[in-house]
């Protein structure tokens, strides 16, 4: 599963970039779990609020296969779905 993250926002408006292939890590059914909760999850509206992030989640089961696309607001964040972006951004 090929995941990218694209963080918007901020007090400065900075933006953010990651991607993850979850086969080449070692906690691949960890990472894979929290990807596979973003649809099971109310995300919430994805309305920005200022001085908040806004996270666009794309979600390729293969390299070409057709993305699912996620936006998750700062504020609608959860415990699981925080781990999964900050994993992915840190890259």
């Amino acid at each position: 599963m090929i995941v990218k993250v694209t963080r918007s926002g901020g007090f400065a408006g900075l933006m953010a970039h990651g991607e993850l292939d979850t086969s080449a890590e070692p906690d691949a059914e960890q990472l894979e779990a929290a990807v596979q909760a973003l649809d099971a999850t109310d995300l919430g509206s994805g309305r920005p609020q200022p001085d908040r992030y806004v996270y666009k989640v794309e979600v390729r089961d293969a390299p070409d296969a057709d993305a699912t696309h996620h936006t998750v607001a700062e504020q609608d964040v959860n415990e699981t779905t925080a781990w999964l972006l900050d994993r992915i951004l840190k890259r």
